[in-house]
């Protein structure tokens, strides 16, 4: 199992990739469940999708796809992780919220909150491990430091801020949760990449997970 973990074979790389980027929608729909708020992108996909009508998957894929538009002028460059992080999550959240039922009690949303929150920081490690390249809210968020000068935190703090705003106004459910993503989202993947034994500092991943490797913290 170590091995699964730690190999830098293409085809377990690439299984890794899938199996992250699966596990990561499918805590994405179980916050979203919840109905206690999730993170700020979440949150902004859940408000697009109560506006117009377009499922929540769906409109976290449009939004992944406007937000690589970006990169351009950043001179940022994808790699496949990136493409299929694009693709695949709101894909994966799609089918988890088609089987996983809405909470209407609190101690069910907490649990359906905790439950997302930690399988995405496991799935967080996974995807990162794989180095196959950042998600594309990531490659944003550094693209927008590398041109600025401006530090991690204000630019990432301004982007979630702005898309969570947004998204509370088209209806999203901002809450306890997304102040508990805030402050938890870090801590629990760092912990789980060591689990994990994933090296960002390794020379196998520094093109892929760099990005996500300055705060720890996904916004994929």
């Amino acid at each position: 199992m170590h091995r699964f973990f730690t190999t830098q074979f293409l085809p377990v790389r690439l299984l890794r990739l899938l199996v992250g980027l699966a596990l990561y929608g499918t805590a994405m729909a179980l916050m979203i469940r919840g109905n206690i708020g999730a993170s700020p992108w979440d949150v902004f996909a859940q408000g697009a999708s109560r506006t117009t009508g377009i499922s929540f998957g769906w409109c976290t894929i449009i939004i992944s796809g406007i937000v690589l538009l970006f990169w351009i002028p950043l001179k940022q460059m994808p790699g496949f992780g990136t493409i299929a992080n694009a693709i695949l999550i709101g894909i994966f959240a799609d089918m988890g919220l088609a089987v996983i039922p809405q909470a209407d009690h609190l101690v069910l949303q907490a649990g359906l909150f905790i439950a997302g929150l930690f399988i995405l920081a496991f799935a967080t490690a996974l995807y990162i491990g794989a180095g196959l390249g950042p998600g594309p809210r990531d490659g944003l968020m550094t693209g927008l430091v590398r041109v600025s000068g401006k530090p991690v935190w204000m630019i990432r703090t301004s982007l979630e801020l702005s898309v969570v705003v947004v998204g509370f106004f088209m209806g999203g459910v901002v809450g306890a949760g997304t102040a508990a993503f805030a402050l938890f989202v870090g801590p629990l993947t760092q912990l789980t990449l060591r689990w994990l034994h994933v090296d960002l500092h390794s020379r196998n991943l520094k093109a892929g997970a760099s990005d996500q490797a300055a705060t720890h913290a996904p916004t994929r």
